[in-house]
């Protein structure tokens, strides 16, 4: 209720807050940068070992724990740490802090896997190392289902068919 009151004890007062409010707003908007795909850092980068017929449990006490002990203390800027164990697969997410070099982090982190690689279990082979980016991510996807056609027959209309009609439209890649 004091607002009203004050409006109408100062119409010239809150009159020009109110113009110069919206002018501000103006200038703020104009300014304000837009884009339909912005550019995205995600500094995450995935490690994946693989070791065939090694069980769960056995990837995390052999292999995740040890390869995480190693990112931890060796390398920098790491914000957390991510784990998952199946059955002859061992994954871990590194997530550096924002604005961390990811060519520097990788290339720790690939010699960080080579160190460690000589106190993993014997016949496992150099993990594959893979950085996220947010460029990579596809922006939509697309499902096929038909009636009475086989999986194949859906693969094969959308690969030959369907997806050049898709690249033909402009801006679409």
């Amino acid at each position: 209720m004091w607002i009203v009151r004050l409006a109408l004890r100062r119409p010239y007062t809150v009159a020009t807050l109110c113009l110069v409010i919206a002018v501000l707003g103006g200038l703020s908007l104009s300014r304000l940068k837009v884009d339909v795909l912005p550019a995205i850092d995600i500094p995450v980068v995935a490690v994946v070992w693989n070791y065939p017929g090694l069980i769960a449990e056995e990837m995390e006490k052999r292999v995740i724990t040890l390869t995480e002990r190693a990112f931890s203390t060796t390398v920098g800027d790491i914000e957390r740490l991510e784990s998952q164990s199946i059955n002859g697969i061992g994954i871990v997410k590194v997530y550096f802090q924002q604005g961390t070099d990811i060519g520097g982090a990788l290339a720790q982190i690939s010699s960080v896997c080579n160190a460690i690689l000589r106190g993993m279990p014997p016949g496992i082979t150099a993990p594959a190392i893979v950085s996220f980016n947010a460029s990579n991510v596809p922006v939509a996807q697309l499902t096929l289902s038909g009636n009475g056609a086989s999986e194949q027959q859906l693969f094969d209309y959308g690969l030959n068919f369907l997806r050049l009609r898709l690249f033909t439209i402009p801006g679409l890649a």
